[in-house]
Order: structure tokens, then C-alpha cells, then sequence
């Protein structure tokens, strides 16, 4: 099916990109600063929900087009690749602090309703889509077997990290949030270098050979 060397490459370009503050993380980051720990975990649950239900969708309908059309597969590896290198310039370009001013609240909400707000967040994060779209058919060899169950497979390893970054920031935030708040530059800061950091992930898989 795939390789394991396909598998840890996808990890480290996964991990670089769901490193990158974004929608999710603030999301996460937002429910711990008004809500505590277990509605911020219960966010992160749902959120990975959503995100790879976006993945599975993705995969089924795109998949047996890629595996007809060496075009189309052409098409999006480069198109996935000049994405990349335009989210790490825009990362570069427009990060920005954060601002944390919505005060604290401590009584939690349902974490059924949280995962559910995750789950929207998730099949609404243009990440999902960058991951499913953009990254992961990266790392699909099409004459390895199945597009589309390659994608639903390797698709689990981002998602596997998004789950561990997420639950790493919500505990974070939720054990240091005086200190968050009135840093967020902190936050800039990462977002700054996981700018270069995207566009090093846009240059290094141009440069890998990946035929049909």
C-alpha cells in the first residue's frame, strides 16, 4: 500500500504545517481560556472529527479521478506546492498578535456541545482542506494501490498529530493563561516561523521525485 518512509515524511511536513497557529488552535485555545480544560479537550475531539471527515469526503470523491488522470495528479502536486509557498509568505507577512480579551469563564459548557462546535470548526478550517488537498496526495504513489485508500490511511497520521498539537495547546492554555494573555506576541512569533517553515515544506517537495 504505502511505505513507511512515506509515512514518516508525511509526519514531519504534517508537523510543520499543524504546528502553524491557525483557526483550530485558537478555537482551542479560546474554549481554555473560557472554559477550562475538559471543554477545550472536548473541543479538540470534535474538531479532529470534522477534519477528517473532510478527508474521507475528499478522498472518495478525488481519489479515482487522480488514479484516471496523470494530468489532474500533475496539476494539483504543483498547484498544492505553489499553495504552500503562498501560505508560508502570507504567514510571514501578516501574522499579527492575537488578542485574548474575552474574560474568563468558569463554568463549563456541555462537552457534547463542544465537541459538536468542534466539528464545525473542523469541516470549516481551511487546513482540513490545505491537508487533504494539498499535502497528503503529496505523498500518495498511485501505482502502490487504491488513491483514495491511501488517502483515507495516511490521512489518520495528520491526524494523529492535530490531535496531540491540539490537546498540547488546550493544556497549555488552560494551565497558563495569564501568562498567554498577556504575551501574545509569543504566538506571532510562531506563526512567523512556521511561515519559513511552510515555504521550506513547499521547496523540499518540489524538489522530492514523486512519478506515477
Amino acid at each position: 500500500m504505502f511505505t513507511l518512509t512515506q509515512a514518516f515524511a508525511l509526519a514531519l511536513a504534517s508537523i510543520i504545517l499543524i504546528a502553524v497557529p491557525g483557526p483550530s488552535v485558537m478555537f482551542v485555545v479560546g474554549r481554555a481560556l473560557s472554559y477550562g480544560r475538559r471543554n477545550a479537550l472536548a473541543s479538540v475531539a470534535g474538531n479532529a472529527i470534522g477534519c477528517y471527515l473532510v478527508g474521507v469526503v475528499i478522498a472518495l470523491g478525488l481519489g479515482p479521478l487522480l488514479e484516471r488522470s496523470d494530468m489532474l495528479f500533475q496539476v494539483i502536486k504543483w498547484g498544492g506546492i505553489l499553495y504552500l509557498l503562498y501560505l508560508g509568505i502570507q504567514a510571514i507577512r501578516h501574522a499579527a498578535p492575537v488578542q485574548q480579551d474575552a474574560p474568563i469563564n468558569r463554568r463549563a459548557g456541555s462537552s457534547w456541545a463542544a465537541i459538536r462546535t468542534g466539528t464545525l470548526v473542523g469541516l470549516t478550517n481551511p487546513k482540513s482542506f490545505i491537508l487533504f488537498t494539498v499535502l497528503v496526495p503529496q505523498f500518495i504513489v498511485p501505482a502502490a494501490g487504491s488513491i483514495a485508500l491511501q488517502m483515507v490511511l495516511l490521512g489518520v497520521i495528520p491526524l494523529l498529530i492535530g490531535l496531540v498539537t491540539d490537546t498540547v495547546w488546550a493544556l497549555w492554555a488552560s494551565q497558563a493563561r495569564t501568562w498567554l494573555a498577556n504575551s501574545p506576541r509569543r504566538l506571532t512569533t510562531m506563526g512567523r516561523i512556521g511561515g519559513l517553515s511552510l515555504v521550506g515544506v513547499g521547496l523540499s517537495v518540489a524538489i522530492s521525485d514523486n512519478h506515477r
